[in-house]
């Protein structure tokens, strides 16, 4: 399998100035690619792909007026034909929408090919330059990379991912399955009425973030205070993103170790977030990345993770004889079934449909009805 390691690095000056060229070249080239394919189609019904774009690249490196795009590697400007090529493949295929451009306020990226570094005890070295990168290595690398893509974040943070060659080591098989309902009061709820905690970041740094972007606001634009000011709040936002990504790594390592059968929902998040009043809480809670971590997670350790009907009333529905209730708001927490009269705690009821169904599913197939 391939997999990618992502490390920090700390660049020298040398390395942040060929990194700004790289990058800005990178987006240079990415966006007026796309302004001449788009131009092309709605003037003339031409369409072009991955192969004309390389040409027209080739002839914008020749004219005088752009013969700064010779100073960096030529490996990353057509890495980024190809990451266009596959926006454009996903677009016409109905999974995205149209390609769009690229800003250097955001998060830049530039993907390096083995032919454009060397990686050799323990050091790595990207073309046109002869220093290694200050790597902080916090594990080490299964094989040699194939690909690295260095990126700087909007907090000017600097990383490098590797992708490898690794080997998934398989855990013993466990006998426990588990069903899952994420919620927003905690983050997850189990079948067995384990509860994770949400901690709420959002929430917790509102008024820190709303202070620093107050005072961004007050900035004059193009300042050097504003680029100092829009840094801190930058900063603020990384931290949030790292605090969740930490909590969820951890949740999800701990359910993969200990159950062989997961059971989720299979949430149509897009949608549930247009709600104005649970939107942010909804986003905060990042039931999606939970998902995804469980997937790959199972299909390294030899796990199944199961996703049942995202229609399916595990709410609504009794856990013990089956009876569906027509309606149930969001304030109700803990019911009675009018069939046979058992208590319920919503959430835990939930995730007992949840395991019922996607033990069901697992054995019958995707076709089953719940």
């Amino acid at each position: 399998m391939k997999r990618a390691y992502k490390f920090r690095f700390y660049p020298t000056a040398e390395h942040v100035e060929l990194l700004a060229r790289t990058f800005g070249c990178v987006r240079f080239v990415y966006n007026s690619i796309l302004r001449w394919r788009t131009d092309a189609y709605a003037e003339r019904q031409e369409k072009n792909g991955y192969t004309q774009a390389s040409a027209r690249l080739t002839a914008l490196k020749k004219e005088p007026e752009f013969s700064w795009l010779n100073d960096v590697s030529s490996v990353p400007l057509q890495q980024s034909l190809r990451h266009q090529q596959t926006a454009f493949k996903n677009y016409f295929e109905g999974r995205t929408a149209y390609p769009t451009f690229k800003s250097k306020r955001c998060k830049q990226a530039a993907e390096f090919t083995a032919r454009a570094f060397k990686y050799r005890n323990g050091q790595l070295f990207v073309a046109k330059s002869k220093t290694p990168l200050n790597v902080r290595w916090s594990r080490k690398l299964p094989s040699v990379p194939s690909t690295i893509t260095i990126s700087r974040d909007a907090a000017g943070r600097y990383f490098v991912s590797c992708l490898c060659d690794f080997e998934p080591a398989l855990l013993p098989i466990s006998l426990k399955v588990v069903g899952i309902d994420v919620g927003l009061k905690d983050l997850f709820v189990t079948d067995s009425g384990f509860t994770c905690a949400n901690p709420r970041y959002t929430t917790k740094y509102a008024a820190r973030l709303a202070l620093l972007q107050r005072r961004l606001s007050r900035k004059m634009r193009g300042s050097k205070n504003r680029a100092k000011a829009r840094l801190k709040v930058a900063r603020l936002y990384a931290k949030m993103a790292d605090c969740r990504l930490d909590v969820l790594h951890k949740a999800t390592r701990k359910i993969i170790n200990e159950n062989q059968v997961v059971c989720v929902e299979s949430l149509k998040v897009k949608n549930m977030i247009r709600n104005p009043v649970l939107s942010k809480a909804i986003a905060d809670a990042c039931w999606n990345e939970l998902v995804r971590q469980l997937k790959y997670k199972g299909e390294w350790a030899g796990r199944s993770v199961v996703s049942i009907d995202p229609f399916f009333p595990s709410s609504k529905r009794c856990s013990e004889c089956g009876f569906t209730m027509q309606k149930m708001s969001l304030d109700v927490r803990k019911w009675s079934c009018p069939e046979c009269g058992v208590d319920h705690d919503r959430d835990i009821n939930a995730a007992r449909n949840i395991k019922a169904a996607g033990l069901a599913v697992l054995a019958c197939g995707v076709t089953v009805n719940p």
